[in-house]
């Protein structure tokens, strides 16, 4: 049915396309094919995971500051903290991302979040009173204990002796070295994974196989977890840490970040807020969101669900377009998505949308201009 009001505003707040476009680069993409006589408005979103930092580095009057850390097998990558005012925002995704590794080299058993400890270190010396840690698509299941290692807390053993990275050493974790060198900073931990750190539904069980564990691996990482969760608690004089919502996110860094006095917040709730989402959705004719992978984790927190039960909530139309749909049309249409559109579709081809998704979302807005727009 087309749209008939005058002058149609569109509201383009995609996520990113993973391994293909930023979230920035999709909107941007999408926005190039529609009709000029719209208007047409431009929010890239994040989750927590990767993208976290550039997409609140376009919408907030901030200052990226380069950092120089490592990626989860200690090789150098480069990194960035946005400091807006007191507050910096880091993406652990940056420093601990799955995108970082080839697909023979994830080892949830041996990969270090110790990178993200450095860009947490870059924040504290920039002056930030509040660092905003974005948590997601991370290729590690260390608890944190990476980060932690580099703040000068590291896990050590009986004897006293640092532990080896990588969550299958932290069964041997008895304590810390000494307390983390962070400045009494509040830390907010951003994120839309509500999994706790261990058992059927923590970190090593749902996400260790994608970050390259094996079925004994998960059973190996998740005591490893237990033991840690316990060495965190005595330290910081926390309880319940196995438990605590949001533990699991990223390889359990969410619940060292908990250890440390961090709160768990959503993700796409903050980002949404930060950037005024809510006031550009009240004002919008026609939603278009989307994301790299349309599929059941979509409709269960990340950002195309939250857009599209926004639009819903407010009786507006909500289109997904995405690199593959793997969703069924009632699962979607119950969480408000009115039509789902794929680049594989488009092309024809699953190698021209990875290839080519550029490309593809603009020729895609291109028709759907001609049937929204007036």
């Amino acid at each position: 049915m087309a749209c008939h009001t005058q002058g149609v505003r569109v509201l383009i707040c995609p996520d990113k396309f993973a391994g293909t476009l930023s979230a920035p680069a999709a909107a941007e993409a999408i926005a190039a094919g529609w009709s000029p006589n719209d208007q047409v408005v431009q929010r890239p979103l994040s989750d927590g995971g990767p993208g976290f930092v550039e997409v609140l580095a376009s919408a907030l009057n901030g200052r990226l500051i380069p950092v120089e850390t490592v990626d989860p097998l200690g090789r150098p990558v480069r990194g960035e903290v946005l400091l807006a005012g007191n507050t910096a925002y880091v993406e652990s995704a940056q420093a601990c991302g799955l995108h970082l590794l080839t697909r023979e080299e994830r080892d949830p058993n041996v990969t270090t979040s110790y990178g993200l400890g450095l860009l947490l270190m870059a924040a504290v010396e920039a002056g930030a009173a509040e660092v905003v840690i974005g948590l997601g698509g991370s290729a590690v299941n260390d608890a944190g204990a990476g980060m932690l290692a580099a703040l000068g807390a590291a896990p050590v053993d009986v004897a006293g002796y640092a532990i080896p990275y990588g969550g299958a050493y932290l069964n041997a974790a008895a304590g810390l070295a000494g307390p983390p060198r962070l400045r009494q900073v509040s830390l907010v931990a951003a994120t839309d994974v509500n999994n706790p750190l261990t058992g059927l539904h923590g970190a090593s069980k749902v996400y260790g196989p994608q970050k390259g564990a094996s079925d004994e691996d998960v059973y190996r990482l998740d005591a490893a977890l237990e033991q840690f969760a316990g060495v965190l608690e005595k330290a910081f004089g926390v309880t319940d840490l196995e438990v605590a919502p949001g533990g699991g996110a990223a390889g359990g860094i969410g619940a060292a970040l908990i250890a440390l006095g961090g709160r768990v917040v959503s993700g796409i709730g903050l980002v949404t807020t930060l950037i005024g989402l809510e006031p550009e959705l009240d004002a919008a004719d026609l939603v278009i969101t989307g994301e790299g992978s349309f599929d059941h984790q979509s409709l269960r927190g990340k950002v195309v669900a939250g857009i599209a039960n926004g639009a819903r909530d407010r009786g507006l139309p909500c289109i997904v377009v995405c690199g593959r749909n793997e969703t069924g049309f009632r699962e979607a249409a119950s969480a408000g998505v009115t039509e789902t559109l794929s680049l594989t579709d488009h092309f024809g081809s699953e190698a021209t949308a990875l290839a080519e998704p550029a490309r593809g979302l603009t020729e895609i807005a291109g028709q759907l201009a001609q049937h929204w727009s007036r």
